[in-house]
């Protein structure tokens, strides 16, 4: 079964995991992951709100919500404000 929405490294938020072996994903920054780890992983992504609604241009499936509702993409650093109030 393929994943809909690419798994983000859980470490640095900035690039996708990617499988690499058998049991396996390895971020290009970070490292290998395996086993539990990576299972934990698929579970989380696999619940219905794990994709935030707040995606940024940069191709980031999701932006940090920070005082003052103001969400900050921690892949390229970009700041917006929502469009409406919440």
């Amino acid at each position: 079964m393929k994943d809909t929405h690419p798994l983000i490294c859980p470490f640095c938020e900035v690039y996708e995991l990617h499988p690499y072996g058998r049991n396996s994903t390895r971020c290009l920054h970070c490292g290998l992951f395996s086993g539990v780890f990576l299972e934990t992983l698929r579970q989380i992504s696999a619940l219905p709100d794990a994709v935030g609604a707040h995606a940024c241009e940069c191709g980031h499936p999701e932006m940090r919500r920070l005082p003052a509702r103001l969400y900050r993409c921690p892949a390229c650093g970009s700041e917006v404000l929502p469009v409406r109030p919440l």
